[in-house]
């Protein structure tokens, strides 16, 4: 199994050098969140052991349980959909949250952050495809709504979030992307200050991502193969 996760870390690798030379851009510019969701704890020391320091979470229940397994060194995101009456624990554990979807949610991180005396790292979660089953500001409400967010003492806005639609042929995804970084530059004209972080790519079209900009790619099934253990069905 090990081999397995050093032969798929390589060649993503691979791909994300190639498509930063597309783009010319440094391969240093691009980090490698690697989507420990539904795996084990092993398997996140297994990816520590390569060199992987960034994992993402989706359920703050799991993330409770694993995060003090952990690696000393790890840095954790979370990356779901998260629940208001979850923020206190996000803002506990979580290095950057990002999918923050919503001014509510935003005001509920606000309040935990004052209540624990942190701060937060997060991202804007925008739904530029605007697809219903997807979560997020859309772009006319987040160039609304940015200084008002900004406003937060507590929130420290580093950038911004999307997931492109599925699509088994992932040029298509780039629209999309290239959006939110115009979206981002927008944002940052508005404001004044940098929003470094595009947090856009998983494993079916990292590539495109970072050639439109992602500083972020989100990879877990490329990285370790099929969830580890399945969701526990809920009993009756």
């Amino acid at each position: 199994m090990p081999m397995e996760l050093e032969t798929n870390l390589s060649n993503i690798q691979q791909k994300i050098a190639a498509a930063c030379e597309q783009a010319q851009r440094d391969p240093s510019e691009v980090t490698l969140l690697a989507v420990s969701k539904g795996h084990k704890i092993d398997r996140v020391h297994e990816a520590s052991d390569y060199g992987l320091t960034c994992f993402g979470e989706n359920k703050i229940q799991e993330a409770k349980l694993k995060i003090p397994q952990g690696p000393r060194n790890a840095e954790w995101h979370f990356i779901g959909h998260l629940q208001t009456n979850k923020a206190r624990d996000a803002v506990r554990l979580f290095h950057m949250i990002h999918g923050v979807d919503s001014f509510r949610l935003a005001e509920a991180l606000q309040e935990s952050c004052e209540k624990q005396a942190r701060t937060a790292r997060i991202l804007l979660e925008i739904n530029i495809s605007g697809e219903a089953s997807k979560h997020g500001f859309s772009p006319a409400e987040v160039i609304e709504q940015i200084e008002e967010l900004n406003d937060f003492d507590r929130l420290e806005i580093h950038g911004f979030m999307t997931m492109a639609p599925w699509t088994p042929e992932p040029e298509k995804t780039r629209p999309v992307f290239r959006q939110l970084n115009d979206l981002r530059k927008e944002c940052e004209d508005v404001m004044g200050v940098p929003f470094p972080v595009l947090s856009m790519g998983m494993s079916n079209d990292y590539e495109i991502a970072i050639e439109e900009g992602s500083t972020i790619v989100r990879i877990g099934t490329s990285l370790f193969g099929k969830r580890s253990y399945a969701k526990k069905k809920k009993s009756p």
